[in-house]
């Protein structure tokens, strides 16, 4: 009925290197539970004796309770919407409605290292807009320092404002729980691009150095607003993308932006040193030359770096004849490994694609600069109001939405970082603008990504254009602009075939009945009320979605129904699941399910009648199909 302990995984894997620093704690109900002494943890990692609490990091009030409340499962679960959804049965695409700290905890098994790309817009900490709601309990007494509400469970709902004396340490907390999440989704070659503006940037650099590493951490890009923002003395006219990967030890994996290659040349005979001792190399004839005249007869002089042993002569452009050349060499194994036919790569791994004569016997190498031709300042990325045009394409006004992203921004990120049938997150999708520019990619390279949305569905101001329009929250924005888009699509690209539907889900109480009582507590009335261990609300498709979570199944996969012997039964993915949740299933339907050997079955504890009924499943599988895992919820 819970989401993975992450913090009891946490421990294990600690306790995996250094049993010694595990110990037993109780909890708050006063159960005995695996923990860490972390003063024996950090000796293990010390070479001497720890002494103080002195340490170079960056903190905030809150950061522990942030990081508690990262690793604290919930008994949630995502229901499938049809009726919002396009092309239900098919789609690998998902727009998910809810909290994303939530959805985050809910994607950890099914989307663990499968996520290739991530791209968010965070509320930027502007002190007037910023709205969120984390499970952080306080006191009466705690309330009345903050300037928010609090719910009936102690829950805080507010607004960061600059008067609130936690203005940043809010922010950081907020955005740190949900990054240490989103780690865990990317894939090792993964990376996250996060749009930020200057009143966090260094804070979430900070945080992001923290949770992917320093060593992971890209050059940041630039992004140039033109009109700019006149507030304050200076008018801010750009904002940042923060860029960091899983492991940049895969940085193979970008792809070229554009056709362009620039080259890095150096010179290779320096003076003679210490440094530099000299040494000879023997040329063969074709090396290339590059001086002025492509033709020199005869001796040529050399330098006072180079000395030439018997005459160099070039003729059409490369050195007619071999000659020995006798200098204080840099790259000498490189140039002898490039004479003898090898390919040659500098120490960061970038090729060497050739060296090359100028006149009096100079040598000079040439490289690619990177395997990525792009620049760190975004010049050619259209502004916010180009985004509002998009946006009035769609839906015939630029203020359905305030504030959205250029879907020309993500879908660079995308096409540098993703090809193929990758998947690209965004958890706070906003307007979907992610989804718009990963179906306009695929249309433009043929690439087949799918894309998984997260918005929480925030209500639109009843004043706004989007309300007017019918669209309550944000939520039904995102929605309507991947249906907008999608067509719009199709109708400048006939030909076109793409993933233009989503499977929405929405985040809600776990299916299962909460039963908290004790033995001597049940009366006749409660058993009777407790006869099914499934809320009365949750249709088949919930409980599929839920077992999918439970088994860490993708929530995209191809899905499909029919009736067997007057039975509903659901097939995932041709078979990786098939359920059955109807009452009383008949054996008939579970010996034709167990012949199509599965990897998984799932039924609910009422289709058997009795216990008999029910171990009689487990042998008719065991004959039938002894490598499917069966279960009953």
């Amino acid at each position: 009925m819970e989401s993975e302990d992450i913090q009891q995984d946490n421990v294990a894997k600690i306790a995996a290197l250094f049993p010694n620093c595990v110990t037993e704690a109780r909890d708050e109900d006063g159960h005995l539970k695996k923990a860490i002494n972390f003063e024996m943890l950090k000796q293990m990692l010390s070479d001497s004796v720890i002494d103080g609490d002195e340490a170079y990091e960056f903190t905030w009030v809150g950061k522990k309770a942030s990081i508690v409340e990262a690793n604290r499962p919930i008994r949630k679960t995502l229901r499938p919407c049809k009726a919002d959804s396009v092309n239900w049965d098919t789609t690998e695409n998902l727009y998910i409605e809810g909290d994303n700290l939530e959805v985050l905890k809910l994607l950890q098994e099914s989307y663990l290292g499968k996520v290739k790309m991530i791209y968010i817009d965070p509320p930027y900490n502007t002190g007037s807009d910023f709205i969120y709601n984390d499970d952080f309990k306080i006191s009466s007494a705690e309330y009345a320092d903050e300037s928010g509400e609090v719910d009936e469970e102690g829950n805080r709902m507010f607004k960061n404002t600059d008067s609130n004396g936690r203005f940043h340490s809010d922010w950081c907390s907020m955005i740190y729980s949900r990054l240490m999440l989103a780690r865990n989704l990317l894939s090792e070659d993964g990376l996250i691009f996060i749009s930020i503006d200057d009143n966090e940037v260094e804070n979430l650099t900070s945080i992001c150095n923290e949770v992917f590493g320093e060593t992971n951490a890209l050059t940041p890009f630039v992004w140039p607003l033109p009109r700019g923002i006149n507030a304050g003395i200076i008018a801010r006219a750009h904002e940042y993308i923060l860029v960091y990967g899983k492991n940049l030890s895969n940085r193979g994996s970008f792809n070229r932006v554009s056709d362009e290659v620039e080259y890095s040349i150096e010179r290779c005979n320096k003076k003679i040193d210490n440094r530099h001792p000299e040494s000879t190399i023997t040329f063969p004839a074709g090396v290339p030359y590059e001086g002025k005249d492509q033709n020199l007869e005869g001796t040529i002089e050399g330098s006072e770096r180079i000395r030439i042993i018997g005459k160099m002569v070039f003729k059409d452009g490369e050195l007619a004849e071999p000659v020995t050349l006798s200098a204080g060499w840099t790259m000498k194994n490189m140039i002898l490994d490039w004479l003898n036919g090898q390919k040659v790569y500098d120490l960061k791994g970038q090729e060497i694609v050739g060296f090359f004569f100028k006149e009096n016997g100079r040598l000079y190498s040439k490289k690619a600069m990177s395997t990525v031709s792009i620049k760190s300042v975004l010049k050619d990325i259209p502004d916010t109001q180009y985004a509002r045009k998009e946006m009035e394409s769609l839906f015939g006004s630029q203020d359905i939405f305030s504030y959205p992203k250029t879907t020309e921004l993500p879908k660079l990120f995308a096409k540098l970082s993703t090809a193929g049938d990758d998947i690209i997150l965004d958890f706070f999708s906003g307007s979907a603008t992610t989804a718009h520019a990963v179906m306009k990619l695929n249309v433009e390279d043929g690439g087949h990504r799918h894309f998984i949305m997260v918005q929480i569905p925030e209500e639109t101001n009843e004043k706004s254009e989007a309300y007017k329009a019918g669209l309550k929250n944000i939520c039904e924005i995102g929605k309507e602009r991947i249906r907008r888009a999608a067509k719009k699509i199709h109708e400048d690209n006939p030909d076109a075939t793409f993933d233009d539907g989503f499977r929405v889900l929405k985040l809600d109480d776990t299916n299962m009945n909460d039963v908290y009582y004790a033995a001597g507590d049940y009366s006749q009335d409660l058993v009777s009320m407790l006869e099914s261990n499934v809320k009365p609300d949750r249709t088949d498709l919930d409980l599929l979605f839920g077992c999918l979570l439970d088994w860490g199944l993708p929530l995209s996969l191809p899905y499909t129904s029919e009736t067997i012997d007057g039975c509903m039964v659901h097939t995932y993915n041709d078979g990786d699941l098939i359920a059955c949740f109807d009452e009383n299933v008949p054996e008939s339907v579970i010996k034709t399910i167990a012949k199509r050997q599965p990897l998984r079955a799932v039924f609910r504890d009422s289709s058997f009648a009795s216990s008999p009924e029910k171990i009689n499943v487990g042998e008719i599988f065991k004959r039938l199909a002894p490598d499917t895992r069966v279960k009953v919820i």
